[in-house]
């Protein structure tokens, strides 16, 4: 055996291994031509959906980050929530007519009560977590407005009628639903 091929011998190793090799030779230039520019405009088509893909991924990695600083502290401010209950509680529990019978100790005390109050409150709007209104007289609305009852009021029926709890928002989600009784309207 020699290692010598034949000028005729190669294109046939050629066409065995590679027909499309065969098939390019036999077209013509403007065949050639037709399939090069088919081929060149299905590429920019795979290229147009992978930067369109790709922008829409930027767009959507972009949503979640901004959602993410958004709702970060969502937990924290849930539990949050209760002291701020607590202190409103302690608040509520001393009647208005006896705060002036206080000591100048007692004084002190509730004043401290209301400033830790405030400074809760302002911390927690600071960071987009806001109250949920929820005034009597107010339309009732299920997404932040949890009903537990339903009272006759002189509010118009389907309205708030009393607030058992304040709610909470951040961002636009509802961080914790006020519970509210619904008016029935005036008793007859």
């Amino acid at each position: 055996m020699s290692d010598e091929t034949k000028p005729g011998e190669a294109a046939e190793l050629d066409a065995a291994v590679n027909p499309e090799a065969q098939t390019e030779a036999t077209l013509s230039v403007e065949e050639l031509i037709v399939r090069i520019e088919a081929e060149k405009a299905d590429m920019n088509g795979q290229i147009l959906r992978l930067l369109a893909d790709l922008d829409n991924t930027r767009k959507r990695a972009d949503r979640q980050v901004s959602e993410a600083r958004v709702y970060a502290i969502e937990r924290f401010a849930a539990d949050l929530l209760s002291v701020s209950d607590n202190l409103s509680r302690a608040l509520d529990a001393l009647p208005d007519g006896e705060r002036e019978n206080l000591t100048d100790a007692g004084k002190n005390l509730l004043g401290g009560i209301e400033m830790t109050a405030k400074e809760l409150n302002t911390a927690l709007s600071r960071h987009g977590v806001v109250p949920v209104a929820a005034d009597p007289g107010a339309p009732f609305d299920p997404n932040v407005h949890q009903a537990v009852a339903q009272i006759p009021s002189e509010h118009p029926s389907g309205t708030i009628a009393q607030l058992f709890q304040p709610g909470w928002r951040i961002g636009e989600r509802t961080l914790r639903a006020a519970m509210v009784a619904v008016s029935l309207g005036p008793a007859n």
